[in-house]
């Protein structure tokens, strides 16, 4: 995965951020990292969510891939690819103790 590429650290909180962005099919609220100095999303998830335990309660790496199909292969998955939005399509994997995001974001 060598051409992978650093795009934020997650962190589960239960704290209310300003400029939250909801997301519906995982009943979760995340903030923009893009406008965190140091790449934080903070992730707040609402009672009933389907993610599993561990993305709620666990930190995450994340990485934008050219091929998440690709990327996926060989790894341990946790969540398997979603529609985060019309312009990103994502999976959660376990590497060892580490959980990661893996991101592709799609042509048009």
């Amino acid at each position: 995965m060598s051409s992978s590429q650093f795009h934020h650290f997650g962190v589960p909180s239960k704290t209310k951020r300003p400029n939250e962005t909801y997301i519906t099919g995982g009943k979760v609220f995340v903030t923009d990292p893009d406008k965190h100095p140091y790449h934080v999303e903070f992730v707040r998830f609402e009672a009933g969510s389907p993610m599993p335990e561990l993305c709620q309660s666990k930190p995450h790496a994340a990485f934008i891939v050219p091929n998440l199909g690709a990327a996926l292969k060989g790894q341990k998955i946790i969540v398997p690819p979603f529609d985060a939005n019309a312009t990103l399509r994502v999976a959660f994997i376990l590497d060892g103790d580490a959980l990661i995001e893996l991101m592709e974001v799609k042509s048009n």
